[in-house]
């Protein structure tokens, strides 16, 4: 099953549906440099207007607010 929004992953720096792409990104990601700014680029550039951190603590929610200040960001 595809996922619904799109998984935007940090070593392509955009956003993907294909579950094998997915996660050969996610296998990828292990050893690849982290785009964190490209990809919070994308997200804006996307129209993304709400983001969600996944796992402990909040540390991606407050890099993503230096960015910007509009963009609703929770704990998931």
């Amino acid at each position: 099953m595809n996922p619904r929004p799109p998984v935007n992953q940090n070593v392509e720096a955009r956003p993907h549906t294909d579950p094998a792409r997915i996660k050969a990104n996610l296998i990828a990601q292990l050893t690849a440099p982290v785009r964190w700014t490209q990809t919070m680029q994308t997200m804006l550039n996307d129209g993304s207007t709400k983001v969600v951190e996944v796992g402990p603590g909040n540390v991606l929610q407050g890099l993503f607010k230096k960015v910007s200040k509009e963009v609703e960001t929770v704990a998931g």
